[in-house]
């Protein structure tokens, strides 16, 4: 009998919740060779970020034929380039089907549309519900706002600073190699040289904030920029940077 079985612990493991950074990729069509060469184009802009990550294939989008659509290639594509798909989001029955055939998890669709094929009750079913009364203002507690993390000491390479619930606050430098993360909004107080990514939860709203813009990359809601791209406009200066129409847009502070 082992040690654990005698310190008085009766079972192997616990189930908890866990909030988990995830990269989705958005599939409008696939064509085996088409995709293993965008791949490949991807992760050359930034290796590092895509090193080992577990990827989420989100067919939202998707147009192309049902029958074209093959996870176990996709799968063993993304494992060449060290990239781990572990599940698929969205999708109708049928790629539902294929993908839990390829033993991927199967997550909820996020997009309007989905949301409205599973929740919208039917009309007859509108009509024959009873009118309820409304409570009173006064007697429904407001929502109070996640609190932000606040991190006062620099951020050094190769550590990781997590905000799973609202805003990351960091009162120092950002060093090359470090990664930020935030639900919501960041703000870095100082040069940010390393990674950030806030809306990690796919808050489009969510926007960066730094004193000098010197990233190694910046994403925002799955949406990213890497260095190359980013010393375009705004370059070591005061920037805040927002999603719009799916791009990423920098702007100086004092023009905000």
């Amino acid at each position: 009998m082992s040690d654990t079985a005698t310190s008085g612990v009766k079972q192997s493991f616990q189930l908890k919740s866990a909030n988990v950074s995830l990269t989705a990729l958005e599939l409008y069509y696939f064509d085996n060779d088409e995709f293993e060469a965008n791949l490949r184009d991807k992760i050359s802009q930034a290796p590092g970020f895509f090193k080992d990550i577990p990827l989420v294939i989100s067919l939202e989008k998707y147009e192309g034929l049902d029958s074209e659509l093959d996870f176990f290639k996709i799968i063993g594509t993304c494992r060449r380039h060290n990239i781990h798909v572990i599940g698929v989001r969205a999708g109708n029955e049928d790629q539902r089907r294929l993908a839990r055939g390829a033993s991927l998890a199967l997550l909820p669709g996020g997009s309007a549309r989905d949301k409205a094929q599973t929740a919208a009750p039917e009309p007859e079913a509108r009509a024959e519900e009873a009118p309820v009364a409304e409570a009173p203002a006064d007697t429904v507690p407001a929502a109070e706002p996640a609190p932000a993390r606040i991190i006062s000491q620099p951020v050094r390479s190769g550590q990781q600073v997590y905000a799973p619930e609202g805003d990351l606050v960091i009162l120092a430098p950002v060093q090359a190699g470090a990664e930020v993360l935030a639900a919501g909004n960041i703000h870095v107080y100082g040069p940010l040289r390393g990674r950030a990514l806030a809306g990690i939860h796919g808050a489009e709203s969510a926007r960066v904030f730094c004193q000098s813009l010197e990233a190694e990359l910046v994403s925002i809601a799955g949406h990213y920029k890497i260095s190359e791209d980013l010393q375009d406009n705004g370059w070591k200066s005061a920037v805040q940077i927002q999603l719009r129409d799916d791009l990423l847009v920098v702007t100086p502070l004092d023009k905000a």
